[in-house]
């Protein structure tokens, strides 16, 4: 059997290659091979240090490479070259492995037996759009699992900037002074939202009157196909019942400019059918709290399939976890002021250290607010959402980490240190006053389905598995990588300390779910100066030493 070859092939080659970073190489790849070999899909979930490791990879790599008969291995576009220029070489070298290998957003020629990688977002698209770029039936092997709930909610959503106006124009000629009426009745009724940190609003009443006025209009005086596709797709969305779709304007106040967006709420009836079209095997990190990951399943309309959870290696995975408690809770006007002593206070404690500070705050006017407070006492080390080098402090939001850990996932020499020390000033539980978040949640109610359970708690749970992964890179492998790409810094490393500045982990009933979730660490109400080996002078004013 196919698992019995695999299992073989992959234990000598681990031996050979003296690869012992991760435990699960044997029991993925089994299961990854029973897949291929029965036609059953299954849904692996990756710890967080494997995931942004990559050393997952092996485990599906040979199976597919192995398995006689086509398949598709579909990766998020960041990982495709260091897939096909170093994985797939390298296993060719060490395994005698004759399956052609292509790459392509489409089926190379109906009697390909061979792999082909493509794109997630390609492959995607391709079945949302129930094209034939892709054939039925041939396995198909998916990684990056965590965010295909985001791609497929953007490849369903549509927008009209200023160039879809110009075409509706084109496709009226005899209405373009009524349509660039309407357009500017429709900007100006947008404006008079009160601006938000998110540069976005729901389409209420008024424009919604507005944009029905204007295809009612143009309705009339259509002749069969005259009107636009995207314009089309958008009213399409835009009429159906408000639990099922969410429709917002994009602005940038400065230049004026306004973009159109409608999407669906859930993507789970669009995905449901792509799961029957062929087998597939999704793997991905922080996916759901269960084993089954039944949330996760019911978001993407999957239905029944083997699942597989691997837990964190518990002897080598440790951080420092420093959780003070009587902070006042980030909904206070005192929270600010409280957060701001504990970051000062946890860098002079730090000194100058060998690895880059992150502080991860989700608030985007206080991000810039502490950004600037901070680079006037440490100076060029701060920087805002910019690449530093193993002494800097980058302040950052949620969306830009998330896009570093994508950047380091090719492990290149370009690719960014792993932090020393992490700060979490508040819990990423997706803000109500973003529209978009509102939006979601008012469709839940409208369901009567619990909107915290099933949207808020689990979005901000998978955010943070992500988050502190690089904080569990183990210490051997740090030092291999440091001497390899960044030989200027030392081999003394420090142990990784994660700072939450959040007091509803320690008083809200979620809070043991985010500790559960933030395992194996060392917990700590207190701040030992012994984690923090110094290198150097600290800058930091004397009245925010450490007592």
């Amino acid at each position: 059997m196919i698992e019995t070859e695999v299992h073989q092939r992959l234990r000598a080659y681990l031996r050979a290659q003296g690869h012992t970073q991760w435990p699960h190489h044997l029991t993925m790849a089994r299961l990854v091979a029973r897949a291929l070999r029965v036609d059953r899909s299954a849904l692996i979930q990756i710890d967080s240090l494997a995931a942004y490791q990559g050393s997952h990879r092996l485990s599906y790599l040979i199976p597919a490479l192995l398995w006689p008969e086509p398949a598709v291995l579909a990766l998020p576009s960041e990982l495709l070259q260091t897939v096909l220029q170093q994985d797939i070489p390298n296993l060719q070298q060490g395994l005698p492995m004759i399956k052609p290998v292509r790459t392509g957003s489409q089926w190379p020629e109906d009697n390909f037996k061979g792999l082909l990688v493509t794109s997630v977002q390609d492959w995607l698209r391709s079945r949302l759009n129930q094209t034939t770029l892709f054939p039925n039936h041939i396995p198909t092997l998916i990684d990056g699992a965590s965010d295909l709930e985001r791609w497929a909610r953007d490849l369903l959503s549509i927008s009209l900037s200023g160039q879809d106006w110009e075409t509706l124009m084109l496709a009226f000629p005899g209405h373009q002074d009524f349509i660039r009426n309407m357009r500017a009745r429709i900007v100006h009724a947008i404006f008079q939202h009160p601006a938000n940190p998110y540069g976005c609003h729901l389409i209420e009443e008024p424009e919604q009157s507005l944009l029905h006025e204007l295809h009612e209009q143009l309705i009339l005086h259509s002749a069969n196909g005259q009107m636009p596709t995207r314009w089309q797709a958008f009213w399409q969305q835009l009429w159906q019942p408000d639990a099922d779709r969410l429709a917002w304007s994009q602005l940038n106040r400065a230049l004026g400019s306004v973009t159109l967006c409608s999407g669906p709420t859930d993507v789970n009836q669009k995905l449901a059918p792509i799961w029957q079209q062929q087998p597939v095997v999704v793997m991905g990190t922080a996916l759901d709290e269960s084993d089954k990951a039944q949330r996760y399943r019911d978001r993407l309309g999957m239905g029944d399939m083997t699942c597989l959870r691997f837990g964190p290696d518990r002897r080598n995975d440790l951080a420092q976890l420093y959780l003070p408690d009587r902070l006042p809770m980030p909904n206070t006007s005192q929270f600010k002021a409280a957060a701001l002593h504990e970051i000062r206070t946890l860098l002079s404690a730090q000194g100058i250290p060998n690895l880059p500070t992150v502080i991860i705050i989700g608030d985007v006017p206080l991000k810039a607010q502490f950004a600037a407070v901070l680079a006037a006492e440490f100076g060029s080390r701060v920087q805002l959402e910019a690449p530093v080098n193993n002494q800097g402090i980058l302040v950052t939001g949620w969306e830009y980490w998330r896009s570093q850990q994508s950047h380091a996932r090719d492990g290149g020499a370009s690719a960014p240190l792993p932090p020393g020390l992490i700060i979490i000033t508040t819990l990423p539980i997706p803000s109500l006053e973003n529209p978009l978040v509102a939006g979601r949640v008012a469709a839940y109610k409208q369901r009567r389905q619990d909107w915290f359970k099933a949207y808020l708690l689990p979005t901000a749970l998978s955010e943070l598995q992500r988050a502190i992964a690089p904080l569990r890179f183990r210490s051997s492998d740090l030092t291999t990588n440091l001497t390899t790409n960044h030989p200027e810094t030392t081999s003394n490393l420090n142990p990784r300390v994660l700072a939450i500045l959040d007091n509803r982990v320690n008083h809200r009933s979620y809070g043991t779910q985010i500790l559960e979730a933030l395992c194996p660490i060392a917990r700590s109400s207190y701040l030992n100066e012994d984690w923090f080996p110094k290198y150097g002078e600290t800058h930091v004013p004397p009245s925010h030493k450490l007592k």
